[in-house]
């Protein structure tokens, strides 16, 4: 017994090693391949809409198939190490939070377009964005999988939480706007510093008469991390839906994370395509929230989860290109 658990640990501590020189190495590149392409290529072109740049489009597909390519390579380490079902549990959890985050990149555009930030600044915005919500998610999950192992009756809790955030989702209108001074992120920013709302160049902060001033760099800032915040808040209790592993619960959702900024610059010329999106993200939501709810008297298999969560995903992909396409054909017409 001591053996096998010795050999347990082992694994453990070979598999967080091997995931963080995954994600190190990985972000590391990423984020120095920017910072070389930003400081080789600065220019006044580049500050440009954002799906204009065909240049920029095909580095996000590129970054976007290897962030998805890493999480698979990472699936089949945990798959050698740990077995199926932890395989299977990894691969349903980081599908569920990369299907919920695009809802985030809808938010994301938003924020942007509302501070009219240009397109060659967002990536540092959403950078900075987003190590920080891996240091903001890490105690969240641990908290959320130490609260499910005290307290079973928390997951009706968390259930309820995600049942009333598909509920809320439903009959909330569409923003095409934030307004930017009644938003709660930047009231509390003004209460540390004055605010700039013009926009000079990629700095946080400026001077202006021997003042500081936040720019709308930071600002944006502010608003993504508290949006990160929100949304943790409902996509942390649909992923301890699938496992309460805190191992794999942080390693999916960190992959999921690290993608996200690759998949906005990849998706952003084409938001407005995702006609049946917010449909798909209330059934997921809805779904997840009655397999919690039900979990006590009827056990759903991972397996099948991953099926209707691929399902959900599908039906919104194909509906939506059917639409598109409709409409494609109306113009022209």
């Amino acid at each position: 017994m001591e053996v096998q658990q010795l050999q347990s640990a082992t694994v453990d501590i070979t598999l967080w090693i091997l995931f963080g020189l995954f994600v190190g190495v990985a972000l590391a590149v990423d984020l120095g391949a920017f910072n070389f392409l930003k400081r080789l290529k600065r220019s006044k072109q580049e500050v440009s809409e954002s799906g204009k740049d065909p240049k920029l489009f095909r580095k996000a597909v590129i970054w976007t198939v290897v962030w998805i390519s890493l999480a698979a390579i990472f699936a089949g380490i945990i798959f050698a190490n740990m077995g199926y079902d932890k395989m299977l549990e990894f691969v349903t959890a980081y599908t569920l939070e990369k299907s919920l985050s695009v809802d985030n990149m809808f938010v994301f555009l938003l924020i942007f377009s509302s501070l009219g930030i240009p397109h060659a600044y967002q990536h540092k915005v959403l950078s900075f964005g987003i190590i920080s919500a891996i240091a903001m998610r890490i105690p969240l999950i641990l908290v959320g999988v130490s609260l499910l192992e005290s307290f079973h009756w928390m997951i009706y809790v968390f259930g309820g939480l995600l049942v009333f955030t598909a509920i809320r989702m439903l009959v909330q209108r569409k923003e095409h706007k934030i307004e930017i001074e009644k938003n709660f992120s930047v009231r509390l920013l003004r209460k540390f510093v004055p605010i700039s709302l013009e926009v000079k160049g990629d700095h946080f902060f400026i001077r202006q008469n021997e003042i500081l001033f936040a720019t709308p760099m930071l600002v944006a800032l502010m608003i993504v991390e508290m949006t990160d915040l929100v949304f943790a808040i409902d996509s942390i209790p649909a992923v301890l839906a699938i496992t309460s592993d805190p191992f794999i619960v942080i390693t999916s959702n960190i992959f999921a994370i690290l993608g996200l900024r690759s998949l906005y610059f990849l998706l952003a010329g084409l938001m407005e395509k995702f006609y049946y999106l917010k449909p798909g993200l209330i059934a997921l939501l809805f779904y997840i929230g009655v397999k919690m709810l039900v979990s006590e008297f009827f056990k759903i298999p991972i397996a099948m989860s991953l099926m209707i969560i691929f399902a959900i995903l599908g039906t919104v992909i194909v509906l939506s290109i059917i639409k598109a396409r409709k409409a494609s054909r109306s113009v022209h017409n």
